[in-house]
């Protein structure tokens, strides 16, 4: 039974590849690891154009409301006064990443009131916070 299931792997694996298709998981993983992501180059101008005009100290109504602050590496680590915003290597289970997915209720969805962030922008920040949340 073992010898049956490893050649229909092996024969589907050389199948995908010859279509062009890589295998999953941590067989790709030194081939099709994700580019690192620069919190600097990648992170923070996402945020800065969808949410610093409300997450930023001192007045910005986000930040009023849970002391969030987006505009720095150090703000966005520190979290809110309800707790972290990131936990580094984990991003299905950060707070951010629950926020911007909409994996909560309305009334707390980001960015708040407005149209939902595109899966590019949130790829970029899930990546960043799966590669450790880096400040680089």
């Amino acid at each position: 039974m073992r010898i049956r299931y490893v050649a229909v792997l092996l024969t589907a694996t050389s199948v995908g590849a010859s279509y062009g298709l890589a295998p999953a998981g941590p067989a790709n993983a030194a081939g099709g690891a994700a580019a690192p992501v620069s919190f600097k180059e990648d992170v923070q101008p996402i945020f800065q154009v969808y949410c610093a005009g409300c997450h930023q100290p001192p007045n910005g109504e986000g930040y009023k409301a849970s002391e969030l602050d987006l505009t720095s590496y150090q703000g966005v680590m520190k979290g809110t006064k309800y707790g972290p915003m990131v936990i580094p290597g984990d991003a299905e289970n950060s707070n951010l990443m629950r926020l911007l997915d909409w994996r909560v209720s309305p009334q707390i969805r980001m960015p708040h009131a407005k149209k939902q962030l595109g899966l590019d922008e949130r790829k970029t920040i899930r990546t960043w916070i799966s590669q450790g949340a880096k400040d680089n």
